[in-house]
């Protein structure tokens, strides 16, 4: 797990969101959300389908008007014009946004372009973006001929060749294969180290552990849980999970320590027992006596802490993977 990371109170805040409102008619997308998110750190965004993460991006990058609330890029007010602050930003989009007809190298050079004039130095950002993402063999082919994993690494590259002081990473990873998706990983962490704050959206909490200092989970247009990983994991009512494996367990047995008063819920298939334990409940040694005692040999006991997507399940009541 990520180490958070300690920001001093005179810290730049890269973004500010303050009681922001976006309606569609009678919907309401985002419900007077407010949002602080600092300078130097990867902030994980986080939410269900219809959540309103798609919403508050295009508002913070003003592509979207909103109907209430204030938005602040590094103590600057936000706004369609604000061009100043907008070279600052970089945005990767779930959607591979190429230009089919043009190289590797003229597609970065084209996105570096929208911010860069200058010929010479925009070469240079072209050339440290290509070796950025390890696409050095591929500077002359075209989007058709490359695998989606290098497709992503040419889109991240777009993002960030004109070297960007906040980015917007929106599920970069998303059907990649595994070696894409390390060095997509690392190269967002090499960023961070740089200097750059990041917000990453996903639906792979793994990755949000790898990377985020801090994260926020929103449902119905609202923040429902933010903080470290630490601080959201604390809030679930879930103590631990306790797994037996075994193909001999009595249902007498199961009924029996099912209905404990310190379980939450239990289910018991295919010879797996699965107990969800209140939260300082401490019962896996006092299950273990129970089992020696029964003459029960299991071939397994496992126990482990809430995850991200237990409690994400748990405060949302929707899996974060169910997202196609």
């Amino acid at each position: 797990m990520k180490e958070a990371v300690n920001h001093p109170e005179e810290s730049t805040k890269a973004i500010e969101i303050e009681d922001l409102v976006k309606r569609y008619k009678e919907l309401v997308a985002i419900n007077h959300l407010s949002l602080t998110i600092q300078e130097g750190e990867i902030f994980g965004l986080l939410g269900p389908n219809g959540s309103g993460k798609s919403t508050l991006i295009h508002s913070v990058l003003s592509l979207l008007s909103y109907d209430h609330g204030k938005i602040r890029i590094f103590g600057q007010p936000m706004h369609p014009d604000a061009l100043a602050i907008k070279k600052d930003i970089g945005l990767v989009p779930q959607e591979i946004a190429l230009y089919e007809e043009l190289t590797v190298f003229e597609n970065i050079d084209l996105f570096c372009g929208l911010y860069i004039s200058d010929a010479k130095k925009r070469r240079e950002l072209v050339d440290a973006a290509i070796a950025f993402v390890h696409l050095e063999d591929f500077r002359k082919f075209r989007p058709a001929q490359l695998s989606g994993g290098l497709k992503r690494r040419l889109n991240l590259a777009c993002g960030i060749a004109h070297q960007p002081k906040l980015i917007f990473l929106d599920e970069p990873t998303v059907a990649v294969d595994p070696q894409s998706r390390n060095q997509i990983l690392e190269g967002i962490k090499e960023l961070n180290r740089r200097g750059v704050t990041v917000v990453y959206t996903t639906h792979y909490m793994e990755e949000v552990e790898f990377l985020c200092d801090r994260l926020a989970i929103l449902d119905h247009g609202q923040v429902i849980a933010q903080g470290t990983i630490d601080d959201v994991l604390a809030m679930s009512s879930i103590g631990e999970t306790i797994e037996v494996v075994s193909f001999d367990l009595p249902q007498g047995f199961v009924d029996e320590v099912s209905q404990d008063p310190e379980v939450l819920t239990s289910s018991f298939h295919e010879g797996k027992l699965s107990l969800k334990m209140k939260a300082g409940s401490d019962r896996l040694m006092s299950l273990i006596h129970r089992m020696e005692e029964e003459g029960i040999n299991p071939l397994s006991v496992t126990s482990r802490r809430p995850s991200l997507n237990d409690v994400f399940l748990e405060i949302t009541g929707k899996e974060l993977r169910n997202h196609a």
